[in-house]
């Protein structure tokens, strides 16, 4: 039998953390070693996540855990203003990190995959893992080829921090990376109240919306000549993200670098 992959996550009392563990305890392929989160410090991970005890705790100390379990990878959803700290701490372990949190910025990025090659480990930091959410970026990328006015709204819970999301923000990247720059709407425009026309990115513009019972919608609206065209993605419930989670945290143990983006992982 091939050795199973030990696994720590950090942020595991999150939404997104609870169906992390649990996709790591429902594959025979992965081993829970490690789950860190400060609000929930003694409990078992198992439990967390609505399965039986499994015998992992809850540590409070991400550098603690990760010195006393030496896993092989670090599931991190926690949150931007401590994500890139937690990075780094994996990386003093020889441990390979697969990102879901936003908030690096370019620079940060680019330091860390200098680490990551460095110590000849894989990593990824990925906006989103959903394959459609995938696919919705990359069919928006070849569109703006020939509809090159367009916006991006993405709507998000009320509970998310950071706007706009990463999942649009990478998006614009996309597109900005096969589209020249072209600023739209009227030159003469004014905005009446301040952030009416949204974030400007690349001559376009990022709408956040933020609503109780939302979860998470992106749509990219193109406008030509007397027609428009839409792509949007929903997702529904966090489940959707896991076959994502569950691939990256395969594949980081094959390579080298820090990877940007789960689309690279797929072909």
């Amino acid at each position: 039998m091939t050795e199973r992959i030990k696994v720590a996550v950090a942020g595991a009392s999150g939404r997104m953390g609870r169906e992390v563990v649990k996709m790591v305890l429902e594959d025979e392929s992965l081993q829970l070693v490690a789950a860190t989160a400060s609000s929930v410090v003694g409990i078992d991970a198992g439990l967390l996540a609505h399965k039986p005890a499994c015998g992992v705790v809850v540590s409070g100390e991400l550098d603690e855990a990760l010195a006393s379990t030496k896993p092989d990878v670090l599931v991190d959803f926690t949150i931007p203003k401590v994500v890139y700290s937690n990075t780094i701490t994996a990386l003093k372990y020889n441990v390979r990190p697969v990102v879901g949190t936003t908030g690096f910025t370019p620079e940060q990025i680019a330091e860390l995959d200098k680490l990551c090659k460095e110590k000849e480990l894989g990593g990824l930091i990925a906006p989103n893992f959903s394959i459609g959410a995938l696919l919705m970026m990359k069919f928006a990328a070849e569109a703006s080829k020939y509809m090159p006015h367009l916006e991006i709204i993405e709507y998000h819970g009320d509970q998310k921090l950071d706007a706009p999301s990463g999942t649009s923000i990478k998006t614009a990247e996309l597109i900005a990376g096969v589209r020249q720059e072209l600023r739209q709407g009227n030159p003469k425009e004014e905005e009446i109240l301040e952030g009416a026309r949204g974030g400007y990115y690349n001559g376009f513009r990022i709408h956040s919306v933020r609503l109780p019972g939302v979860f998470a919608q992106q749509e990219v609206v193109f406008g030509g000549y007397g027609q428009t065209l839409k792509i949007r993605h929903d997702s529904y419930e966090r489940a959707g993200y896991m076959p994502g989670v569950n691939t990256a945290v395969k594949k980081v143990m094959t390579y080298s670098g820090m990877i940007y983006g789960f689309e690279h992982l797929m072909d």
